[in-house]
């Protein structure tokens, strides 16, 4: 690293200036101790570079957690370490990054511990616009593919706001300039949050009144402060370098743009400057002044306006109406004259009003006449005549219970015979036999039997048993005389499409 200046020999202690003969070293000067050396050293540089400004490329960057920050400075030539302590990291204009082109402020030091010197920073600033335009590019390019550059997540400006939130400087005149155009286009209830727009700070203090203008509207119970919450706020600065209006380029800012509930416009510099808040606020403005003409209009013109727009609704109205008058004429034109439409329907009114008021009179009257005869009649007559009707009425219901009882007997006989004639009873009478089990189980199938099992005949008159005798499977059995009557008592029972038999029709023989 080139340095402005060199230290000069009458700087060195004389000690250390001019070498003594080699014996009369080894013999009269007393040998010096690492710390010695070393302290002396750090005296002659710190008391000859007591305060100096470097520029450079920042190398490598470390931050460990005791919240220093180390980092080297070089340029084509050479390297020199530098350190931030903590206290002072934060008041840096700018946060140290790699690639970096800046000049730094502060003093020379040793590192006893490792031999070297190292620079001790207190400020920095970017070297050229060169670098802050490189840096400004780059964080332009994080902060889009973050979205926050997107045009469908910026709000609408209100069209009359009531209460306009303003950060700025209070002493500058770019807030004269906009409470000016305020009063001039259409007087507005004006919040200023003042801040630094430059150097040191400033960035921080404007995010914060970012913020505050968000926060503000709580209720002072709930503890917040009595103030309205605006409904749009101008951020404004005058113009100025690149490096002046480099607070509204840090991404500090940019994002509490981002995160602020109420429309932003930016009105930073000259309309030839942009900075990284233009890109994200909801307007940007070109001027302050501008700023100004852009959230409010001008009285005169909206009274104007709105003139213009009530005469010209006051003409729709009258020729609305102008032309329903002229449909409703023509409509009554082809309708003809109401009064004959509507005389046949009043007449037929009237002439039922008249008959529903007899009608209601007669029956008053009816009611009137029952009422008499009802309250003239003795208790004992009254009496009588309804035993008179219970006895009537008695008389009714028991010849209708007797014929509902006699109905009712005939169908169940009637059930009972058809009952009778279907039971298995009557089945034996017609020469059935019914082949049981000693436990008085029904055989249906002739492949159940078995040979020499001794079954139950039951017929009509009575029961027998029998043994089988003889393999079902192997041949079958002669029917006997009962299956043979089963046989021609079911071919009796099937109905024939006529009294003449069919010469093929098989019938079984009785013996």
């Amino acid at each position: 690293m080139k340095h402005t200046g060199l230290p000069l020999h009458s700087d060195v202690p004389e000690d250390l200036q001019k070498p003594e003969p080699k014996q009369a070293v080894e013999g009269n000067v007393p040998p010096l101790s690492v710390s010695e050396i070393s302290g002396a050293v750090k005296r002659t540089i710190e008391d000859r570079f007591g305060r100096v400004r470097v520029r450079g490329e920042i190398g490598r960057v470390s931050r460990p957690a005791s919240g220093h920050v180390y980092l080297s400075l070089k340029d084509d030539k050479a390297v020199m370490d530098g350190v931030v302590w903590r206290g002072q990291v934060n008041k840096l204009s700018i946060a140290p990054e790699q690639g970096l082109e800046v000049i730094a402020t502060g003093k020379l030091t040793t590192f006893p511990g490792q031999s070297k010197y190292q620079m001790v920073i207190e400020q920095m600033e970017m070297a050229g616009e060169g670098a802050l335009l490189k840096l400004l590019e780059e964080r332009k390019k994080k902060l889009a593919a973050e979205g926050l550059f997107a045009e469908e997540r910026k709000r609408s400006i209100p069209v009359l706001p009531q209460v306009i939130g303003v950060i700025t400087s209070p002493s500058g005149a770019v807030i004269r300039d906009i409470l000016h155009r305020l009063t001039e286009r259409f007087p507005r209830q004006v919040l200023l949050w003042p801040v630094p727009v430059q150097g040191e700070g400033a960035a921080d203090a404007v995010a914060a009144a970012l913020d505050g203008m968000n926060a503000l509207g709580t209720p002072a119970e709930e503890g917040g402060p009595n103030l309205p919450k605006p409904d749009v706020v101008i951020v404004a600065r005058g113009g100025g370098s690149l490096e002046d209006l480099w607070a509204f380029n840090e991404e500090v800012v940019a994002r509490a743009v981002a995160r602020s509930t109420i429309p932003v416009i930016s009105a930073v510099g000259h309309e030839t400057d942009t900075t990284l808040i233009d890109f994200v606020s909801d307007l940007r403005a070109p001027t302050p002044t501008a700023a100004a003409e852009k959230v409010v209009p001008v009285r005169a013109d909206l009274v104007a306006r709105l003139a213009e727009s009530g005469g010209r609704l006051a003409q729709g109205i009258a020729r609305t109406l102008r032309d329903n008058r002229r449909e409703i004429e023509g409509l009554a034109r082809g309708m003809g004259d109401p009064a004959l439409v509507l005389g046949p329907q009043q007449q037929r009114v009237d002439y039922l009003a008249t008959r529903l008021t007899a009608g209601m009179t007669t029956a008053l009257t009816s009611s009137r006449q029952r009422i008499a005869r009802a309250a003239l009649r003795h208790p004992s007559e009254i009496v009588v005549r309804g035993q008179e009707r219970l006895t009537s009425l008695n008389g009714r219901l028991q010849r209708g219970m007797d014929l509902t009882i006699r109905r009712a007997q005939d169908h169940h006989r009637g059930t009972a015979r058809l009952l009778d004639t279907l039971s298995f009873e009557r089945v034996l009478d017609r020469g059935f036999v019914l082949v049981q089990r000693p436990d008085g189980a029904p055989i249906t199938r002739r492949d159940a039997l078995q040979d020499g099992e001794t079954v139950s005949l039951r017929f009509a008159d009575g029961q027998a048993a029998a043994t089988i005798g003889g393999s079902q499977k192997q041949k079958p059995a002669p029917k006997t005389k009962v299956l043979q009557k089963e046989e021609t008592a079911k071919a009796a029972s099937k109905p024939t499409p006529s009294s003449k038999p069919t010469p093929s029709a098989k019938q079984g023989d009785l013996f």
